[in-house]
């Protein structure tokens, strides 16, 4: 008798062990590293100084836009989000293999004479476990539908680092084109600067007029402020190229000042495969029509039913028993149950509701490829009109109005040009010049979206930079 009282504390006890014995173990570092930043945030005395990224001096000077782009892929926080999101979406794959946790109940009658009594004797104490079954097949689907929404996640963390190279790829070349349009309009501020002093010296010998000298003053003026707004536009640049690192606005960014040559790709046909094949996007969408494929499966196996095995012991004592010939003997039992499926109409609409997901779901990977297609083309004549363009500049225009505006000067120095059309010749050299740089850095631009499009091309190795874990002084901001 005490062996059979001694048994309801200990199936008690083990349960809520089972329970307690991992709650706060925490697996994650990044986790711990996250939750103490909270923390600090809220209870911290000043927590904007921890929030603002600071500067990273091994980013400062020249760099590459390879060099950009290997750190940012290492430190942009979308990259970093979407690569935590796979690893969740990894982790729910166990949980729908899973068995739902067994149940146990406990019953004890310790209030005489309100218990139950049988020809055994007096009811003690009753115990049951048990387990829920799902129809056979009906894990494995919902396992398997879960590993789709893997590869969904794994899909889209290529495409968050493609949209990463692309983006610093044209804030890079937009911070080049910045930088050569300041130092365009400074050199040809010098060069107005000259004839300023070649009007002044013939205004001085009364060989021209007082207006030309005034205009050319003003034309200074306006360069000047031309100047201004382009510094402007640097520290602007500067601050996109450091959001996409995470690291300080206040960064000294600079690119090489010289852009690699590069060829647009000559075969589209090749590009329309690669980009059907490679783009992450499309390779998300079928993971999706995966997924709703073993959907329908699970929501077809809702017609059979689900079992539920148990087994049941019940103490039973002879101490008060109501009968006399009672001998005590414990009750022990076994179950099985399950649900009834007759709710036809209900488990018929879940199955046409996940066909009707699946072919949404087909539709828009049909709609996505057909974006892709038209991408690839827009992208591909853009690349290839700015070439053209670029390469008419370099080799003609600029040519041929530095050449123009030279013999201006000359003619405008013994009085042979009128000053209206030195002026035009210096102003269209200016323009020109700032075009083909511009053209230059969108030709890169374009062929850094094409890359994403295709789902990447082949990427130079060079030295990475550091990441800023390996600076004692580099601090993460805190969420």
């Amino acid at each position: 008798m005490a062996l059979k009282q001694t048994l309801t504390w200990p199936l008690i006890a083990a349960s809520l062990l089972v329970g307690c014995k991992s709650t706060h173990k925490i697996h994650d570092p990044e986790y711990a590293q996250v939750a103490y930043d909270v923390q600090q945030a809220w209870h911290t005395e000043q927590p904007v100084e921890r929030a603002v990224n600071p500067v990273y001096q091994d980013l400062a000077g020249p760099q590459p836009v390879e060099a950009y782009v290997n750190f940012a892929l290492s430190q942009n926080a979308g990259v970093q989000a979407a690569r935590k999101s796979m690893e969740a979406a990894a982790m729910r794959v166990p949980q729908a293999a899973s068995l739902k946790d067994p149940m146990l109940s406990i019953v004890g009658w310790p209030f005489y004479p309100y218990v139950p009594q049988t020809a055994a004797g007096r009811t003690a104490t009753e115990a049951m476990v048990s387990q829920e079954v799902p129809w056979f097949g009906k894990l494995q689907a919902q396992s398997q539908a879960a590993e789709a929404e893997v590869n969904m996640a794994r899909a889209q963390l290529a495409t968050a680092e493609l949209k990463v190279i692309e983006q610093v790829s044209r804030a890079y070349y937009e911070l080049y084109f910045v930088e050569q349009s300041t130092q365009i309009t400074e050199q040809n501020r010098n060069l107005l600067a000259d004839i300023l002093q070649i009007a002044d010296a013939r205004y001085r010998t009364n060989t021209t007029s007082q207006q030309d000298v005034l205009r050319l003053q003003a034309e200074l003026s306006t360069v000047d402020s031309d100047i201004v707004r382009l510094r402007q536009e640097l520290d602007s640049a500067r601050a996109e190229l450091a959001q996409l690192l995470h690291v300080s606005p206040e960064t000294p960014f600079e690119t090489t000042g010289q852009l690699d040559a590069q060829d647009v790709p000559r075969d589209l046909d090749r590009l329309y495969k690669q980009a059907i094949a490679a783009r992450p996007e499309l390779h998300e969408q079928l993971a999706a029509i995966e997924r709703d494929r073993f959907k329908v499966e699970r929501a077809q196996l809702e017609y059979f039913p689900d079992l539920t095995f148990g087994a049941q012991w019940g103490q039973m004592t002879t101490n008060r028993a109501s009968v006399a010939s009672a001998d005590g003997v414990d009750m022990v039992g076994i179950n099985v149950s399950g649900n009834l499926p007759v709710y036809r109409k209900r488990i018929s609409s879940g199955v046409r509701e996940a066909e009707a997901q699946m072919v949404a779901s087909a539709r828009q990977y049909d709609q996505m490829r057909d974006q892709t297609l038209r991408d690839v083309k827009s992208l591909f004549a853009q690349a290839n009109s700015q070439q053209e363009m670029a390469r008419l500049f370099g080799e003609s225009i600029i040519p041929k109005t530095q050449q123009a505006l030279d013999v201006a000067i000359r003619e405008y120095q013994v009085g042979t040009t009128e000053f209206v059309q030195m002026i035009d010749n210096w102003r269209e050299l200016l323009r020109f010049q700032i075009m083909h740089q511009q053209l230059e850095a969108q030709l890169r631009q374009s062929l850094a979206s094409l890359e994403r499009v295709v789902g990447g091309f082949s990427v130079p190795a060079i030295e990475a930079i550091p990441a800023p874990d390996n600076d004692p002084n580099f601090l993460p901001a805190a969420p």
